[in-house]
């Protein structure tokens, strides 16, 4: 017979519940606090809810009617300084916070509603409403709402797609010398999330100061906690990561408070992350007014149960039995409550003049629709100032006579001398990705010699692309880090495509267009290197459809060293396109010049032509060269550098196009996700005129590059496929 020991889980898992004797000994002021922000969050949303009723919330209402209890309880003794983060269901969340944030958490029940107060409640409904008075100036809405002044981070629409940024302040919290925490809020439907998991890990690795807030509503839409998993008890996810986790009934606001208290104690002190799982209830449908059993899902007598157990009456009840507040003081709160979303509705809401007995939105309060692209990305005016020199230019009679004597280095080497100079001049700038600690600089030599030179700066991550961009773009958000991501290979941008894309590259727009999210992502195209379909794909089409991102794509080392300083300099998330067939390639870079600046709008012109114009970048600017000597084709050939459409050079390319009247797009990837499909489509809207044939343009096949040598070669672009391309521009122009 096998010997068999029992394992003891490696945190503690608790389930509390308040007691007589803890009521009796809270604090009044904290019990009257929790009153007061629990009426002003019910009549709130019972205000939205009837504003959905008249057609006038443009798109969902998640009501968070029921589930107050777990958020009042849980951050009203959070500093302001403290963050939360939470779900699409984060109007009692985001309100809890912000009415701390004003209040301290402290209420004269006989004057709840103070100027202050009386600010929170009107932005945050103009906001839901979409207006631009609104915290994030009506684009946010319902679901996305932020105060960072408050510590609010942002509600977010993505099941489980805020969890990571919330390890991204909480990192910056720990190493900015802080206490500080952070909660994220989520519910029952977000714990199976592979984001939520990969971040439980990584907080836990890396000690984070994180709260993970569960909300245990038992539904997610209509679906049943026990149809979708075998432990109920969610808090048991922290288990596995050896995580403190507490279980607590979230209808009763002390219990929720004296275990986010016991939680806060680890987190402040280093102790690492912690779960806490309230069980609450929400009273009405995922969306809009009416109950869940409405749609069958659950039963009238559940729904009854849960009422009769609300976190308000539970309030009132122990705060008469300790003689805190009478009955008519009690009803006093609510109408104050009340009476404050009426006065906020009157400033936001009026009597349509064409239709009688029906409301709509005052006109003026709309935001201006010219408003709609403002804040997708910065003007760069962060780089006004910089060093701004170009290696394309420091050759020949016009050459700078100051310029740095040029040396030959390595690409590679190039990347890893400049990503060392920019972190010994900046102290924000933090390294994240898979193996980059080890193996004498990642897997290509690209981060060599930093995390000896910068410990703590360069942290190899766990493989769990969704919790480290994420926490990156947390990073990115908080201000006081600028992080550089790595991802391995390109390909691995679609396991972490929520966070780079969802996330990060629409925050800033999406959050009202003012807060910076200085990130860089850098990856590499590894076509020919037979690594197959899931490790060779050229990224650049798929960011250039995606909007917030500026995409940069060096062909030359000295190239690179200035448009990695742009990058780093920019407060946009900036991608970082690298290719293996430059890595080892020997290049005239400036001897000991490592802080030059090549901004957006530059492209390089790296040979001129009058026939056709060639447009490309990375290493298949070297297979044009060698395709026009060979075609014998006079062509223009322009090395993009910036491709994104905010930071192309449309100058340089259009002055080419009105010369040659002809171009030829060149890529090396496949032909479903290429860059030069949508660039081909915008320069036929811009230079039609000027075009003397349909643009022709060079790329990979259809499918994916694949293992065998000979169909990876027959997948992708080189130098006979550019040959063929301008073979087909000479016989347009009618040449022989």
């Amino acid at each position: 017979m096998p010997s068999r020991e029992p394992l003891a889980p490696g945190a503690p898992w608790i389930e509390l519940r308040s007691t007589e004797e803890d009521w009796r000994a809270a604090d009044p002021a904290l019990l009257t606090g929790m009153l007061a922000e629990l009426h002003l969050i019910r009549a709130f949303e019972e205000t939205v809810l009837d504003l959905a009723g008249a057609g006038l919330v443009h798109g969902p209402a998640h009501s968070s009617i029921g589930q107050e209890g777990g958020a009042v309880g849980s951050i009203i003794g959070l500093r302001s300084t403290d963050a939360v983060n939470g779900s699409h269901r984060g109007h009692h969340q985001f309100l809890a916070k912000a009415l701390t944030h004003v209040t301290g958490g402290r209420f004269a029940l006989d004057a709840v509603v103070t100027p202050d107060v009386a600010e929170v409640l009107r932005r945050t409904l103009a906001e839901i409403l979409g207006l631009a008075q609104g915290y994030c100036r009506g684009r946010g809405g319902s679901m996305h709402l932020q105060w960072l002044e408050a510590g609010a981070l942002g509600t977010n629409a993505i099941v489980g797609g805020g969890v990571p940024g919330a390890a991204g302040s909480a990192w910056a919290q720990r190493h900015a010398g802080t206490s500080d925490t952070t909660f994220t809020y989520f519910g029952d439907g977000a714990v199976n999330i592979g984001s939520v998991l990969e971040t439980m890990n990584l907080a836990s690795a890396w000690d984070l100061p994180l709260a993970f807030f569960i909300e245990n509503n038992l539904y997610a839409v209509a679906t049943r906690i026990d149809e979708v998993t075998r432990e109920r008890r969610l808090s048991a996810r922290g288990l596995g990561f050896a995580t403190p986790a507490w279980r607590v009934d979230g209808m009763d606001p002390l219990a929720v408070h004296l275990a986010a208290s016991e939680a806060l104690d680890l987190l402040r002190t280093g102790g690492g992350p912690v779960v806490i799982e309230a069980e609450v209830y929400r009273y009405f449908h995922q969306n809009g007014p009416f109950p869940g059993s409405a749609f069958g899902y659950r039963t009238k007598d559940e729904e009854q149960s849960w009422r009769d157990r609300d976190p308000i009456a539970r309030m009132e009840r122990e705060l008469r039995a300790l003689g805190h507040v009478g009955e008519a003081e009690a009803a006093s709160v609510r109408e104050q409550a009340v009476q404050a979303m009426r006065e906020t509705v009157a400033q936001l809401v009026e009597d349509d003049p064409e239709t009688e007995g029906q409301r709509r939105i005052v006109p003026a309060l709309w935001p201006d629709p010219s408003f709609v692209d403002v804040g997708i990305r910065g003007d760069a005016s962060e780089l006004a100032g910089a060093r701004v020199a170009d290696p394309a230019a420091s050759a020949g009679p016009a050459a700078d006579p100051d310029a740095a004597t040029p040396e030959e280095a390595r690409f590679v080497d190039a990347i890893a001398a400049v990503l060392d100079r920019r972190m010994s001049q900046d102290e924000r700038i933090v390294v994240l990705g898979e193996d980059i600690h080890r193996l004498a600089g990642g897997t290509n030599g690209a981060t060599k010699g930093l995390a000896a030179a910068y410990p703590g700066r360069v942290l190899g991550t766990p493989i769990s692309e969704n919790a480290f961009a994420g926490l990156a773009g947390g990073l990115a958000l908080d201000g006081r880090f600028r992080p550089i991501v790595e991802f391995m290979y390109a390909d691995f941008t679609w396991v972490a495509a929520d966070q780079v894309f969802n996330q990060i590259g629409k925050a800033r727009h999406m959050f009202g267009g003012e807060n910076p999210i200085p990130l860089v992502l850098r990856t590499k195209v590894a076509m020919g290197s037979g690594y197959g379909s899931q490790h060779l794909m050229d990224p650049a089409g798929v960011f250039s459809t995606s909007p917030g991102w500026r995409i940069v794509a060096p062909s030359t080392a000295a190239d690179y060293i200035g448009l990695m300083n742009a990058a780093l300099a920019l407060d946009d998330p900036v991608l970082v396109i690298e290719h293996v067939d430059l890595y080892a390639r020997r290049d005239s870079v400036p001897t000991g010049d490592l802080d030059y600046v090549l901004p957006p709008g530059r492209a390089a012109i790296r040979r001129e032509g009058t026939e056709v114009t060639v447009l490309s970048y990375l290493s298949m600017v070297g297979h044009c060269l060698e395709a026009i000597e060979q075609s014998g084709v006079d062509a223009e050939l322009v090395d993009l550098r910036w491709l994104d459409f905010a930071s192309l050079d449309w100058d340089t390319i259009g002055a080419s196009i009105r010369k040659t009247n002809n171009v030829l797009i060149v890529e090396q990837g496949a032909r479903g996700t290429s860059y030069g499909g949508r660039l081909a489509d915008e320069l036929q809207r811009r230079f039609f005129d000027w075009l003397d044939q349909p643009i022709e343009r060079v790329t990979g096949g259809e499918a994916s590059p694949s293992i065998s040598k000979v169909l990876e070669r027959a997948a992708i672009a080189r130098t006979e496929e550019v040959v063929a391309g301008l073979e087909r521009i000479r016989v347009g122009r009618g040449g022989a």
